[in-house]
Formats: C-alpha cells, sequence, structure tokens
C-alpha cells in the first residue's frame, strides 16, 4: 500500500506542470500531509505544536510558539485559497490555538512580545494569517479573544528594540493588521520601518539585509515577500500606495536574477543562514506571481518554485514522519544556529504561498517553462553582491563566485562566516560550517598558515566591481589577511567570529570565470612588519564535496610551485561523511603572481593543458588557453 508520505514523492506529469509534475493538486497534497503531521505535537488547547528534537535556543515555550505561528501560516494560504473550503477543518482547529494562546491564564499561552524577542518573529505571521483569513478566522472569535489578541500584539507599538533588519517588518505587519481591526498603532513607527527597509535597497532590487554585506535568501523570503503581502492586508491601502510601483519593480527587478539561481535538479543556492528553512527558498517566486510581475512569466516563476519543492521532496523532506527536521537533506544538527529549533523549520511555510492563489489564477493555469538553466550555459555579473554567476546546462550547476559579500562591513576584522565570506557557493555544494572551520576557514579560500596551522580570515576585503570581458566574468578583491585569537565559544547568527587580531599583510585575489571553471589569480602584495617568509605559506582551496556526490572537484597550480593536496574530515556537511576538498600550498612570496585552475562539474569536461600568460604594461591582461581549447585575453582589474 502507498502511503500519503511517498505518493507526494512521486512524479506524474500532468497538463499544466509537464516539467516538475507539480500541479495544484500535489501542490496542496504536500501542504496538507506537512499539516496533519504537526498534530500530533500540539497541546491539548493547540496553542503550542512543540516538535520532537534537542530544545531550542531560546526554550520549550518559544519552540511551542514558532511550531503554531509558522504551520498557521500555511493553514492560512490553504483556508484563503480555498476561498473559505475547508475539509480538514483548519480553520476551526487553529482558532482554538488562538483562544488558548492569547489566553494569560492558559497552560499553553503564548509567550508574549515582551518576555522574548522572537515572539515578535511570530506574531508577524499570525498578523498576516489573521488578515488574510478574516472571514473564516478572525470574525468568528470570540470578543474576548479579539480583545486579548489586540493587547498581546499591541505591545510592537513604541518599541524601539526590533533589530535593525528584516525584523522592521514584524512590527510594521502587526501594527497594520490593528491599524484594521480598531487597535493602537504608530504613523510613526510604520514609517521610520519603511524608511529602514527602503535604507536595504540596492541596485539591481537588491536589498543587505541591513547595513553589512548580507545578501542571502532573506532577500527573498523576508524582505521582497512582506511588502508583497503587506500592500494587501486591509490596513495598509493608503499606506503602501505611494510606494507600489516602486517595490514592485524593485521585486520585478531581483526575480530576473532569482530564477538564474535555482539549479536544474531544483536546488536552491546553498549560501547564507537559515538554511533549515529550506523551500521558503521558493517564497520569491509565489510573491512575484502574487504582484504579477511583468519581466518574469507565471509559469517560469511556478517551475522555479516547484524545482525547490521537488528537489527536498526527492531527497527525503519532510521526512517520513511528515516532519521537517533541523537540516537539509534529512536532519543534521549542526545546520542549527542559535536562534534555531525543532519548529524553526517551518518557516518553509512561506515556500507554498502559491496556495494562497486560487486554483482558477494563471500562476497555476499557466504551463511549465523550462529554467534559464535547463535552456543554455549562462555567464553574469551581478554588482551589489559582487557575484559572477556561472551555469551549466550540461550538469545543471549553478556557481556563484563571491568577492563581495561576506556579512561585515568593508574595513571590518572579522572571521569569515562559512555562509558567507567564501570564494565559491553553488547549488550542489556545501561550505564546511562545523566549530573547525569557523575558527580556520578551509574551502573556497586563500589564506596565510603560519606553523601553528592557524589560518588567516579575509572578511572585510575591498571588492574590484565584476565585470563581462566578452567570454569571461572577472571580480576580484582587496585583502587585509588576518589571524584571528578566538575566544573559546561565541553565540552569533550569521557574522564572522570575533577575537584579537594580528594583521598579516595585503592580498589581491582576482577570479577569470569560464563555465566549471575559475582562473584565480593571487599576489601577496606585501607582509606586515616582523613577518618573514620563513614559516608562512599560502594556501588556495577549491570547491568541497562529499563522497559520492557525483561532483568532480580540481584545483590546479598554474603559476608557481604549489603541493597539491586533499583535505579530509568526515563529519562538516549535510550532504553527507566524507567531505573533501582539494588544496594547493604555495610558499609566501610577497609580490609575485600565483595561479590556480579552479573546477567544479558534474558532467565530462576538457582537461586540456591550461596556459597563461600575464602582460606587464600600464593595462595588465592575462591572456588564458582554457581547458577547451579556447583562448580570451581578459582585462585585469587595477590594484592600487
Amino acid at each position: 500500500m502507498i502511503t500519503r508520505h511517498e505518493e507526494i514523492g512521486i512524479r506524474r506529469v500532468t497538463p499544466t506542470a509537464p516539467i516538475t509534475g507539480w500541479d495544484r493538486p500535489r501542490w496542496a497534497a504536500l501542504a496538507d500531509h506537512l499539516l496533519a503531521s504537526v498534530r500530533p505535537y500540539a497541546s491539548p488547547g493547540h496553542g503550542r505544536i512543540t516538535l520532537p528534537g534537542p530544545e531550542g535556543g531560546y526554550g520549550r515555550a518559544v519552540d511551542g510558539l514558532e511550531g503554531f505561528a509558522r504551520t498557521f501560516l500555511l493553514a492560512g494560504f490553504r483556508i484563503a485559497g480555498e476561498r473559505g473550503e475547508d475539509p480538514l477543518n483548519l480553520a476551526e482547529w487553529y482558532a482554538k490555538g488562538i483562544v488558548s494562546g492569547v489566553n494569560p491564564n492558559a497552560p499553553d499561552r503564548w509567550v508574549r512580545l515582551t518576555e522574548h524577542d522572537q515572539a515578535k518573529v511570530e506574531a508577524a505571521s499570525t498578523a498576516l494569517i489573521l488578515d488574510l483569513t478574516r472571514p473564516w478566522i478572525w470574525d468568528r472569535l470570540p470578543e474576548l479573544t479579539k480583545e486579548q489578541m489586540v493587547d498581546y500584539l499591541a505591545a510592537c507599538v513604541g518599541d524601539r528594540t526590533y533589530p535593525r533588519n528584516n525584523w522592521c517588518w514584524f512590527r510594521l505587519t502587526v501594527q497594520t493588521f490593528l491599524k484594521s481591526v480598531g487597535g493602537p498603532w504608530s504613523l510613526e513607527d510604520i514609517q521610520a520601518d519603511l524608511a529602514l527597509h527602503d535604507s536595504f535597497a540596492r541596485e539591481g532590487g537588491w536589498l543587505s539585509d541591513g547595513d553589512e554585506r548580507s545578501y542571502d535568501h532573506y532577500v527573498g523570503w523576508a524582505l521582497h515577500l512582506y511588502p508583497t503581502l503587506w500592500a494587501r492586508m486591509q490596513g495598509a491601502a493608503e499606506l503602501a500606495a505611494p510606494r507600489a510601483a516602486k517595490d514592485l519593480a524593485a521585486l520585478d527587478t531581483f526575480l530576473t536574477h532569482a530564477v538564474k539561481m535555482v539549479g536544474a535538479d531544483g536546488a536552491p543556492l546553498i549560501q547564507g543562514r537559515s538554511l533549515v528553512y529550506r523551500f521558503a527558498a521558493a517564497a520569491p517566486f509565489w510573491a512575484g506571481a502574487l504582484a504579477e510581475v511583468p519581466s518574469t512569466s507565471p509559469g517560469l516563476l511556478r517551475r522555479a518554485a516547484a524545482g525547490v519543492i521537488d528537489y527536498f521532496v526527492q531527497h527525503g523532506a519532510p521526512d517520513k514522519r511528515g516532519l521537517l527536521t533541523p537540516g537539509w537533506h534529512h536532519e543534521w544538527l549542526p545546520m542549527m544556529q542559535s536562534y534555531s529549533g525543532p519548529s524553526s523549520p517551518y518557516w518553509a511555510s512561506k515556500g507554498l504561498l502559491g496556495l494562497a492563489l486560487p486554483a482558477d489564477h494563471p500562476a497555476w493555469t499557466a504551463i511549465e517553462e523550462p529554467l534559464p538553466i535547463e535552456q543554455a550555459d549562462m555567464l553574469d555579473v551581478t554588482g551589489p553582491p559582487a557575484w559572477i554567476r556561472s551555469a551549466t546546462k550540461a550538469d545543471g550547476i549553478v556557481r556563484i563566485i563571491n568577492h563581495g559579500t561576506d556579512h561585515a562591513h568593508q574595513g571590518d576584522q572579522v572571521g569569515d562566516s562559512p555562509l558567507y565570506a567564501r570564494l565559491g557557493y553553488s547549488t550542489a555544494t556545501w561550505p564546511w560550517c562545523e566549530e573547525n572551520s569557523w575558527r580556520n576557514p578551509v574551502d573556497q579560500t586563500v589564506a596565510l598558515v603560519d606553523r601553528k596551522e592557524r589560518v588567516t580570515h579575509r572578511a572585510g576585503w575591498t571588492p574590484l566591481a565584476p565585470r563581462l570581458d566578452g567570454d569571461v566574468a572577472v571580480a576580484g578583491s582587496l585583502v587585509s589577511p588576518h589571524w584571528i585569537d578566538m575566544p573559546v565559544q561565541q553565540v552569533l547568527h550569521a557574522s564572522g567570529w570575533t577575537g584579537r587580531i594580528t594583521i598579516a599583510g595585503r592580498m589581491a585575489v582576482i577570479s577569470l570565470v569560464r563555465g566549471p571553471w575559475e582562473l584565480r589569480l593571487i599576489n601577496l602584495l606585501s607582509l606586515a612588519d616582523g613577518l618573514g617568509t620563513k614559516n608562512l605559506s599560502l594556501r588556495v582551496t577549491g570547491w568541497p564535496t562529499v563522497t559520492g556526490d557525483g561532483l568532480t572537484s580540481r584545483i590546479e597550480s598554474l603559476l608557481g610551485e604549489g603541493q597539491a593536496e586533499i583535505i579530509r574530515r568526515e563529519q562538516c556537511s549535510p550532504l553527507g561523511p566524507g567531505a573533501l576538498v582539494p588544496a594547493l600550498t604555495f610558499s609566501a612570496r610577497p609580490g609575485r603572481w600565483v595561479a590556480a585552475v579552479v573546477t567544479l562539474t558534474g558532467a565530462e569536461v576538457p582537461v586540456e593543458p591550461v596556459s597563461l600568460d600575464i602582460t606587464n604594461d600600464a593595462n595588465p591582461a592575462a591572456v588564458v588557453t582554457w581547458p577547451d581549447g579556447k583562448t580570451t585575453r581578459t582585462r585585469l582589474p587595477v590594484i592600487e
């Protein structure tokens, strides 16, 4: 007998989903499976849903609140998309939980906004869904419960303690709901939050999650999603109208980048924090469908979203219990960050936002269209994150070469966050992120290593603007490599670790990219006073893979006498044991170029010898003959 769980994973071609098989009934079946599977873990009053697993960093009461609020998101999408038809009785079930949650005397009451900051996050989900499902839940709640809900949410008014990042939308969303039901709200707060959001805006529709160089999935599943949903709330019309065109244009432009960062297998780019949210990465595509963006068709938006969903379902998420555990394909607890708990992964509900759209919406009636990577190889650059994007149709992998994103400010002297500060990320590889890799960067880095095996960090670098030069993409960075003596334990969300800094010198790193290849040029411009070369080496590393993943990761020396090795570790990747990183070690001699060809591929590619000549005239250039035999001449960035 085929269980409901197994049936969801079976691919069936349908008229509107000829590529993925994910038509609306299949999306609905996944949502219903997820919602039914969490019910056994609810408190008697339904106010908390506390899933199995280690207690989260904020305690069991917060775990239970997250379980309610984040699955309530999904329940609300289902109710709204069916226009109130509710065969699973979701409205009544969650309404019972609301009655308990806002009752200050209930044993499963919610943690209040004044008791723990995480309640401010979950309050936004609750407010969004109460607005979205107003006729079926809010309007039917007892008057006492409505009063208690307003009292519960009102603590956000005038609260100046919200972090200055995507959290601005949590206060803004809750106050907009309060405004619509006659509760307290502050125009000053809302205007301040909108202004803060606008300060994150960068060119090309990009938004940084705060004032650091923080480009990640929060751009899509928070900073573009919330404006789209907020503008449609009942209390938002007058506030949203003056900015509607600007917000739509930013989302529209961003999505032209986002659809190019989904692998052919549906894998999202593996980069940035909170990756336990998994298919929340599909949320911006549904935001685009909801907003009816002009530049990306409904069929392509749904193909991108369905690809992300299918990637995780085919790899075992949710698990056989129907639960989303902290991890990637499967549970992998090292992925949990200080704010993570067993219910945290249910922000994945955002990736099923499309279910809030009725079956006759163009997002559902349109026929799926191939992703850009399914049509041709891609090579381009995106300015604000200073990324080169190289995608190859033969293996379906999207690669990002990173010279601008480190979750830090230019000039900061902090550690390299594995999820932000590596030189490369892809849809097929995982940065090493166990404790030792936070302290001593291993994969996709260029570092000085001393005789004590201490490895320098590079965060805070100065980016050299990325550009296309014919068939080659170019980006670079000027780095002040630094050692950090770190305390024993650090509790940070995403930024690199901190400690006592020792500057090692100054270094230039330049990347020339074609297809699956990166030609990496490194010049150790100078060493700090008192540092000699005798006890130092320069280590250049490539892409991390795991045993049996079918990928080829290589690094080959072109200039300089690099000593090759494979660095191995067992438990540092959620993709599996037996993690491998190819490395080259050079002598640390200032004032000379060393170079390596770094390759990541899942297909057969040419492996002909590569040649490199760097001209030394007023306009230096790299003349390269690549593994496929093509010769290019690329102007190099000016290093001052």
